[in-house]
């Protein structure tokens, strides 16, 4: 095929607003409709890589209601809202592996509190604020994934383009292929969620994170159930920390009393650990047979599953903001409260925050350059407030261990609380990123986990049916292995292969020349061969960021593809 004649180098068509949004998250959204309210004229528009507004959506999911009562003072009156089950009843506990401890209410840090705040499927959230955007004139387009950011000649963001669809898996074009199309904007605003593809271009390219601590992150995994009426205690919130794992891994676990005698049951796994061997989602399955919580699941039924990455840094990791055209928002920022185990309030105030500054900015006649004020504005905004009162507990966790760390923590709270932000601590460090703090596996032993039981236990490929994931095999892997060799040489040999075990979709095996599976490295490795079924992927996007080696990038897939979420 000539040049001329390659569809896949044919002129993209382009659309000219003046904000463009991408992802149609609780940031996404809430910038969107502040824009709107603030000056109806401005044309916005929203690109959702999910099939649909809320189809990638998943977390816990506590709200807390500060943003959303600023956004949209009246939805109270509004029967549609999602917000149906307030907190009714607040327990800790630290888990032992026969018992529980439970810790004292009165013990815990006001912030750490839940009352007042909504039990939430919060994807429910997102299509409820969609509604909203989309009756202020918002354009929102779903199923359309950014893959590229557009720059001018001055090194200034002017836009984004969708990816091509109907890509063969060599990359070619295939029958049914389409060129992307180009979005133009004054400004762009980023709210990817977490470890977003295009934010972390735009971080390396105009080295934002140059002045902040490492990005941390967790992995989060959740389970929808419909339990037994007689058990169900509708906006009882239980957390607990403690076993499953070990003093030196952080991570918790919570279960969320929703309507309809509906149960959400999470499990989130620090992913600054050591031990290669250590499987996440295993470690989710041991969790739900502890003897205070497996009651709940006998006769029980398992809805929906899924899986995803928080932002854990906090504070001290956020990196700059804003740059030339555009903005970082919500946790492509980084804006979780990872004590309250919440960010949608933060990042709804975000986007509401870069908003605002927009709309300035339009109003006075400019375009493409930077945001200084929004930059400027956030640590002394209610989301910089949140975020400081809490900023040393996870490096005190992580420092500490598990017992001492969070009695640290606790006390850190307490002061910063009391002592407006003011810690005995100071401002401490993460140190390193979670990618380094991965071991050789010839500093640790193997982990024998139980088979699953299939009624409260599972393995991962059922489990990725229940969240609906559906990839076209026939389109490239979104899932972009750098350099092979390295992966066989340091992943499989050094650290044996945790891939297979960090995941929690089951995406990545080792397989060795004769065909068989290489499981926690024991095997042949000459001439292993790393296999990748991206079309089990979830998006958590766990594996972009705890490859020892950072040999593994995730990008979007065609627009529309990935998991889809009813009601998590």
């Amino acid at each position: 095929m000539s040049e001329e004649n390659n569809p896949m180098l044919a002129e993209r068509e382009n659309m000219p607003f003046d904000v463009v949004i991408v992802g149609a998250g609780p940031a996404g959204l809430a910038a969107a409709i502040r824009l709107k309210q603030l000056n109806e004229d401005i044309s916005v528009v929203v690109l959702e890589k999910g099939a649909e507004v809320g189809a990638h959506i998943l977390s816990g999911a506590i709200v807390d209601p500060i943003a959303i009562n600023k956004l949209l003072p009246d939805w109270k009156s509004d029967d549609s809202h999602p917000f149906k089950t307030e907190v009714k009843k607040d327990v800790f506990w630290f888990l032992t592996k026969t018992g529980k401890f439970t810790l004292p209410n009165f013990c815990m840090p006001g912030l750490m509190s839940n009352h007042g705040n909504y039990i939430v499927s919060l994807g429910n959230v997102c299509r409820w604020l969609g509604e909203k955007a989309e009756s202020l004139g918002v354009e929102i387009y779903p199923g359309f994934a950014a893959s590229e950011v557009l720059y001018n000649d001055k090194g200034e963001v002017y836009g984004v383009a969708t990816g091509d669809m109907g890509k063969d898996k060599n990359g070619n074009a295939g029958p049914n292929y389409e060129r992307g199309m180009e979005l133009h904007g004054k400004y762009v605003l980023f709210s990817e969620g977490v470890r977003g593809s295009l934010a972390k271009e735009l971080i390396n390219k105009y080295e934002l994170d140059a002045n902040c601590e490492p990005a941390k992150f967790g992995i989060g995994m959740k389970e929808l159930w419909e339990i037994d009426p007689e058990k169900h205690s509708q906006g009882l919130v239980q957390h607990s920390f403690g076993w499953p794992l070990d003093k030196s891994t952080g991570g918790g676990s919570f279960l969320y009393h929703l309507e309809d005698n509906q149960v959400a049951v999470g499990f989130v796994m620090h992913l600054n650990y050591k031990n290669p061997y250590l499987s996440p989602f295993e470690e989710f399955q041991r969790f739900k047979l502890h003897p205070a919580v497996k009651d709940i699941f006998k006769g029980a039924k398992r809805i929906s599953y899924g899986a995803r990455a928080i932002t854990e840094g906090g504070y001290q990791s956020v990196p700059k903001l804003s740059f030339p055209g555009g903005a970082l928002l919500g946790c492509s920022a980084g804006f979780v409260n990872v004590p309250r185990i919440k960010g949608s309030h933060n990042a709804m105030l975000s986007g509401m925050l870069a908003a605002e500054e927009v709309v300035k900015a339009i109003g006075a006649g400019r375009a493409q350059d930077e945001l200084v004020t929004y930059e400027e504005a956030w640590r002394s905004s209610e989301i910089g407030k949140d975020l400081r009162k809490v900023r040393n507990a996870k490096p005190l966790w992580t420092k500490f261990g598990t017992p001492l760390g969070i009695m640290m923590g606790g006390l850190d709270m307490w002061c910063t609380s009391l002592f407006g932000g003011w810690s005995p601590f100071g401002t401490m460090k993460h140190n390193k990123a979670d990618f380094e703090a991965m071991e050789p596996a010839d500093k640790h032993s193997k982990i024998d986990y139980p088979k699953p039981d299939g009624k409260i236990t599972f393995d991962r490929l059922s489990s990725v049916f229940l969240s609906n994931t559906n990839h076209a095999e026939e389109q490239p892997a979104h899932l972009h292995v750098k350099d092979l060799v390295l992966q066989t040489n340091s992943e499989l040999i050094k650290y044996a292969g945790p891939s297979s075990r960090y995941c929690p979709a089951g995406v990545y095996e080792w397989i060795d020349s004769a065909g068989n599976a290489i499981i926690n490295g024991e095997g042949n490795s000459e001439g292993a061969k790393f296999v990748v079924n991206f079309q089990n992927c979830v998006h958590c996007k766990t594996c972009d960021i705890k490859d020892p080696n950072q040999n593994i990038n995730w990008v979007p897939p065609q627009g529309g593809e990935g998991p889809v979420y009813p009601n998590m």
